[in-house]
């Protein structure tokens, strides 16, 4: 901008010139800028404004790009107002079942005479709750899933902060919650159950009991047994009645785009911006990836029919920062071949371009997914095709199947009743059916490909511990992670869904003008899953099979500080594998740390011998060792790995040393292992 004003200064000094008698510099600078307001108000304007109008027209057909959310939008109380609506679902995800669930009570709510909209916590004004009461007959429903160990979604994490600091009246607020969470967890759907007894402490009423989601168990069961009982009581708090009908009802219509769409236009994967997996720009999150590329696989197994994946992922000129115990999020893509079976089955070309946008015009999410795109895309990139699906969708499926046997089949399965439960659980959940093999087993089921993409959930990216640390290497990111690959018992090849995409992925070395390897969208989230801020500090690492993901991380920058010179604190490692020559993943480099007295190793092998032989068995074969570490020397604790077995054994393993080794009484040991979780000195990076 300076450039170009000290070139336009002998434009003006000739124009003075001329004028110089009648006008001043600044007078000429004020009639230059009052021409131009009028030019651009007179001429411009108008022009933009039809341009707008001609946009707006056709939005469900060039709109290509998620639009500006002006200021105003995330008044949820001003569109509820606008749009006659009178409930609201909020819901906290992290892999999207919450979501999924909030838009299903929304869609239901007009069956019972009211009129529902899903929002997020994250892009609306929570504070506004406090106003809700001036809307007649108006709920709130907060369909909450607990995120780790007991913590909030990242998109409820200011609506939590927000109920935990705040002192608001909320007498006007009728409420209910639905928890999501998962019971092998020890802080069970610790979020629904704060957001549930806060909103009544703040005055909030609750119109029904909250629901208890348990992921171990059968989530879907457990929603909609709330479900149905929930919507009689709202019948009854407002005094509605249900339609009694229960009809298919659309969320979304189908707008077909013809061979004049531009294909800079078209979306071929992308999570939100279009074109942002070329044109890469940071910082890099969940709605804009980075696109990585491979530059090393291997498989770390040395035997066996298993299969244990080290990928090396580069983040040069990223800018992304990670630190030991981070995780690395991958959004995948489906398998080709199911993609294929589905266009195939269905009759449809795949390559053709679609739309889907919401018959809803007053709600912020537009489309299901970034549209439009073609069928394949929607079905590689965005629909979840592998999962078992719920419920609901099998009374959609019913109304396009013409074999009257196959038809009464699947609305047996939608309904909730003993036999349908029973029905999905041995047809769907214990013969593991994704919808392509639905589809191949129902014959007469032909849905419309675009109603079942709005049917499907959305896929979920996948995330996985850092092996590796940013001082040893900054400029990439290591993953290490098991290959999911199994027959059902309907005799079909399951496979993982990242992981057989990384695999498939042929990665090629890092050299300038030569062809590098597909490059895959990946960002980091940060944990809490830390090594202690004084490198003095012992630390005690337990994570059989990959979850000794984390832990390599841990050793290697322990490692790289020893070898500066610095004060390290003993690391000792109890790691487990089945058997020593086939699965005992980094053995030649765990050696290494091991004779450089960086590391001290126990191996537990559970198939090497008659009797298994597991990390807590070790434990309590060390219980003075472990005892002296973490009740004299405070060192820290870490487990990785599986929740539901392992990590509750290593937790009852630990509060027995602690009662033994220690001499306290069980309740005294079991408050001595919570002090030490509030401590971050005992710290579990878990999954199911």
């Amino acid at each position: 901008m300076a450039d170009a004003t000290v070139e336009a200064e002998p434009q003006v000094e000739a124009f003075l010139e001329v004028f110089g008698i009648a006008f001043g510099l600044s007078d000429v600078i004020l009639l230059v800028v009052l021409g131009a307001g009028a030019f651009w108000y007179f001429v411009l304007k108008k022009d933009n404004s039809q341009n707008d109008a001609v946009a707006n027209f056709q939005s469900y057909t060039i709109q290509s790009t998620p639009s500006t959310t002006r200021q105003s939008d995330n008044s949820f109380i001003n569109k509820m107002k606008s749009s006659g609506r009178n409930i609201v679902v909020f819901y906290g995800s992290q892999t999207g079942t919450a979501e999924e669930f909030a838009g299903r009570l929304a869609k239901e709510a007009q069956r019972y005479g009211m009129k529902g909209m899903v929002a997020d916590p994250e892009e609306c004004s929570m504070e506004e709750l406090t106003q809700l009461g001036d809307i007649e007959n108006s709920l709130a429903i907060f369909c909450m899933a607990t995120y780790g160990e007991g913590d909030p979604t990242d998109n409820a994490q200011e609506f939590y902060e927000w109920l935990q600091q705040g002192d608001c009246e909320l007498s006007g607020l009728n409420y209910a919650v639905f928890a999501l969470g998962n019971k092998t967890y020890e802080h069970y759907n610790a979020m629904g159950k704060y957001i549930d007894a806060r909103l009544e402490e703040l005055g909030g009423s609750r119109v029904f009991e909250m629901g208890m989601g348990d992921d171990d168990s059968n989530i879907e069961e457990d929603f909609i047994t709330w479900k149905d009982r929930f919507w009689p009581m709202v019948c009854e708090k407002f005094g509605v009645e249900a339609s009694g009908e229960d009809v298919s009802i659309r969320q979304y219509r189908l707008v077909s785009h013809d061979d004049t769409l531009a294909p800079e236009k078209v979306y071929t994967g992308e999570v939100a911006r279009l074109h942002s997996y070329k044109t890469q720009r940071p910082p890099f999150d969940p709605k804009n990836p980075f696109m990585s590329q491979m530059t090393l696989q291997k498989d770390l197994h040395k035997g066996g029919d298993r299969s244990c994946l080290h990928v090396e992922m580069d983040i040069t000129n990223s800018k992304m920062r990670y630190d030991a115990g981070d995780h690395i999020a991958v959004y995948p893509k489906n398998d080709s071949a199911l993609v294929d079976k589905i266009g195939e089955i269905l009759g449809v070309d795949l390559d053709s371009v679609f739309s889907l946008v919401n018959l809803d015009e007053d709600s912020s999410k537009k489309h299901p997914f970034p549209c439009p795109c073609s069928y394949r895309t929607a079905l590689s990139y965005y629909v979840d095709i592998t999962s078992n699906p719920r419920t609901h969708i099998f009374k959609e499926l019913a109304e396009y199947t013409t074999d009257e046997k196959e038809k009464e089949m699947l609305k047996l399965i939608g309904a909730n009743t003993p036999e349908g439960k029973e029905k999905y659980n041995k047809w769907v959940s214990v013969d593991n059916r994704n919808i392509v093999h639905i589809l191949d087993d129902l014959k007469s089921c032909k849905p419309a490909l675009d109603h079942l993409c709005e049917l499907l959930p959305r896929i979920q990216c996948r995330y996985y511990s850092i092996s590796s640390s940013p001082k040893v290497y900054p400029n990439s990111i290591h993953i290490t992670a098991a290959l999911v690959k199994y027959e059902t018992p309907t005799g079909r090849i399951n496979k993982g869904v990242a992981t057989n995409y990384l695999q498939g992925i042929v990665p090629r070395p890092l050299v300038e003008g030569e062809e590098k390897s597909p490059v895959v969208p990946v960002f980091v989230r940060k944990s809490q899953f830390r090594l202690p801020t004084r490198p003095q500090t012992p630390i005690i690492m337990i994570g059989p099979g990959t979850g000794l993901a984390p832990f390599r991380g841990f050793i290697q920058e322990r490692a790289y500080m020893k070898d500066e010179g610095k004060p390290v604190g003993e690391s000792i490692l109890f790691f487990g594998c089945r058997k020593k020559a086939e699965d005992f993943i980094y053995q030649e480099e765990l050696d290494e740390y091991v004779n450089k007295g960086v590391l001290t190793m126990h191996v537990a092998y559970s198939r090497d011998q008659e009797k298994k032989v597991y990390v807590q068995h070790l434990l309590m074969d060390r219980a003075k060792e472990v005892w002296r570490l973490i009740g004299v020397e405070n060192a820290h604790l870490y487990v990785c790995g599986d929740a539901k077995q392992m990590a509750r054994d290593v937790h009852d393993v630990i509060e027995k040393i602690v009662r033994d080794e220690g001499g306290l009484a069980e309740a005294e040991a079991s408050a001595y292992v919570k002090r030490m979780e509030a401590q971050k000195r005992y710290s579990a990076d878990v999954w199911s």
